[in-house]
């Protein structure tokens, strides 16, 4: 096999795993853009009328609930608990490769461990806890919550990209009399972009994404977007073309810091891939 048909062999594997993740998305676009009756249809319709009926009633058109609040509590969840996640795990992972502590394997090992316990296993003493110190239905119990859900995966992914960091541009700084805060700000942080782009891009979309403890910790005042979408399953049915409306308003934020981060994502997630 030649190394032209080889590459386009890939090629095409390529173009169709792209598609089988494109076509649902593209779909659910489609199916907002219909009405109730033309999204209902078995099989849907893909060539009938097209009317923004599902993003006015998403927007309160005719119902009156207005989306915003919990658009904006999820947004102040997701970028606030991301801003601590890299606050408290970029430190943590130069400690972890550059200047390793002793049996750093053996803390690398308690962090994942801590993802071992299902969430819904930590869900009644979160919320004992939430309901007597009165954080309940509070948009920063989430961010505690988010910080510390993220903050293990966070160290995992920095202390792989920290670990590519020429030794000898820090060696440097140190001659120079450079102290921690400097080498991190001006030199580590700089030289694994890429990599701090890749992992508060991965925690901002699974605190963006994040459904149980919402749902179960916030009501009126704290509920997010994902908890907002659970509302359009109602006793009278499912509303496709509003649920898909809505569905895709939501998914918007996370697509547009994705596509923002797009470089530098790819080349996180590749540091130290190619030797």
């Amino acid at each position: 096999m030649t190394a032209f048909l080889r590459r386009g062999i890939w090629g095409f594997l390529a173009w169709v795993c792209a598609l089988a993740f494109f076509l649902p998305f593209a779909w659910m676009v489609l199916t907002s853009l219909h009405s109730e009756p033309d999204a209902a249809t078995n099989p849907p319709s893909a060539g009938a009328a097209l009317t923004l009926q599902g993003y006015r009633e998403f927007f309160g058109a005719g119902t009156g609930i207005s989306p915003w609040p919990p658009l904006i509590n999820s947004l102040t969840a997701s970028v606030s608990s991301t801003v601590l996640v890299l606050a408290l795990a970029i430190p943590a992972a130069y400690a972890l490769s550059i200047k390793p502590v002793r049996k750093w394997t053996d803390v690398l090992f308690f962090f994942l461990s801590t993802k071992m316990l299902p969430a819904v296993a930590g869900l009644l003493p979160v919320y004992l806890i939430a309901q007597h110190t009165g954080m309940l239905d509070n948009v920063w119990l989430l961010v505690i919550l988010y910080t510390s859900m993220n903050l293990p995966i966070a160290v995992w992914m920095m202390r792989s990209f920290l670990a590519e960091v020429p030794v000898e541009i820090l060696e440097a700084a140190s001659i120079d009399g450079a102290g921690l805060p400097t080498v991190l700000i001006r030199i580590v942080a700089p030289v694994a972009a890429p990599g701090i782009a890749a992992t508060a891009l991965i925690s901002f979309i699974f605190s963006w994404n994040e459904l149980l403890f919402a749902r179960v910790l916030t009501g009126v005042v704290a509920g997010t977007a994902p908890v907002f979408l659970t509302g359009f399953v109602t006793s009278e049915g499912l509303f496709l073309a509003k649920v898909c409306a809505a569905a895709v308003c939501v998914s918007l934020p996370v697509l547009i810091a994705g596509f923002a981060a797009q470089d530098k994502l790819v080349q996180g997630l590749s540091l130290g891939a190619v030797k």
